[in-house]
């Protein structure tokens, strides 16, 4: 229990981000040239969004390439047999929360821009993509006003400097993150830092 529980916490510390700070933003948008001062990981991740998001695969076989890759990587059969059997039983929100191998295969896939998981992968990022643009059209009538979300996040110190110093900038999350409407607060102890870092957003996709 407690490995897993730490395993969970690594995962959810382990999202990359991208830090750009407001002057680099402004000299991309008035010079294409100036492009390539921005963070390859940002370039990267959003090139393969719009790659990923236009393909139209057939589920039902990409299920089983999935099925196969995951036998390589010696994921327990029980989990396999699960996904391969019940997959479009259940919604790509519903297997993204369960607690198996497909948060952790996907989460670490975009850490590390493993572009061979995250091609396996790519009709789950954009099933999972559609049902939550789905979602948030369906339900943001009942938002017509700002809210708050929250999330606590683990940052490293140079993370946390970066932070700080792109304030008025852009910062790029390369994954899907989970929100709350309550208010908390998340200690980081590699930084020795608290942060109670509320995030404004509107109900625009």
């Amino acid at each position: 229990m407690q490995l897993t529980k730490a395993t969970q916490s690594c995962d959810h510390d382990a999202i990359p981000m991208s830090f750009i700070p407001k002057r680099k933003i402004s000299e991309a948008v008035s010079n294409e040239k100036n492009l390539d001062q921005l963070p390859p990981s940002y370039m990267y991740s959003m090139i393969f969004k719009d790659i990923v998001l236009e393909i139209d695969d057939d589920d039902a076989k990409s299920v089983n390439t999935l099925v196969i890759y995951c036998r390589q990587q010696k994921i327990p059969e029980i989990q396999i047999n699960l996904l391969q059997s019940t997959y479009h039983q259940k919604s790509p929100i519903w297997w993204y929360s369960k607690s198996m191998f497909l948060h952790s295969m996907l989460n670490r896939a975009l850490l590390m821009l493993d572009m061979e998981r995250m091609i396996k992968l790519g009709f789950f990022i954009r099933s999972l993509h559609l049902q939550l643009k789905k979602l948030h059209q369906e339900q943001s009538s009942n938002f017509q006003q700002v809210f708050t979300v929250y999330r606590g996040q683990g940052l490293s110190q140079q993370d946390f400097q970066n932070l700080c110093d792109s304030k008025g900038g852009l910062l790029s999350f390369n994954n899907f993150l989970s929100t709350s409407k309550r208010p908390f607060a998340y200690v980081v102890s590699i930084c020795k830092y608290l942060l109670y870092q509320p995030i404004k957003t509107r109900p625009k996709y």
